[in-house]
């Protein structure tokens, strides 16, 4: 990033950062949804690809309409998160069962966390640049993304968590 002249080239910036962000999550997401072995869980991040790959999208057409070249700049945020995830679900959590599905969600919910700040965020520079269309698309992804950590939350804490405790 350069160094911003105006909230625009800042909004644009973040989108560009929350696309990198994307990509990277999905490789990862691809990755564990294979490892895990709650069907609902293995559901969930199946359905999440797709919701990913949707916002990405969303991203892309949004960069688009600003007049500015659409492509991403690498988020060391995301990959700090990415690789803490291959570490402890891909290579030191165990093979699989309910201890690794632990694991799965509390890493999928820190990357969800950064999605859910970062589309949040670019709502509020669009609310603010006037752009009405821009802020409920990237509110509506926002949304999308909270209901899945939700999700999550829900799983844990009523099935996983519990399973892994008897484990």
């Amino acid at each position: 990033m350069s160094t911003p002249e105006d909230l625009k080239d800042i909004y644009v910036d973040e989108m560009k950062d929350l696309w990198s962000a994307n990509d990277q999550m999905l490789k990862v997401v691809k990755k564990i949804t294979t490892k895990a072995s709650d069907p609902k869980l293995k559901e969930m991040l199946t359905t999440s690809h797709e919701g990913i790959t949707k916002h990405t999208a969303v991203l892309k057409e949004l960069i688009a309409g600003q007049d500015e070249k659409v492509s991403k700049e690498h988020c060391k945020g995301m990959e700090g998160l990415v690789a803490e995830a291959t570490k402890h679900v891909l290579e030191e959590g165990p093979k699989k069962g309910p201890l690794l599905d632990v694991l799965i969600i509390a890493q999928y919910q820190r990357m969800t966390h950064y999605g859910i700040a970062g589309f949040g965020t670019a709502a509020a520079y669009a609310e603010a640049l006037g752009l009405k269309d821009d802020a409920k698309q990237l509110n509506d992804a926002t949304k999308e993304i909270y209901g899945g950590d939700e999700f999550m939350t829900k799983l844990a804490e009523t099935s996983v968590n519990l399973q892994a405790e008897d484990a």
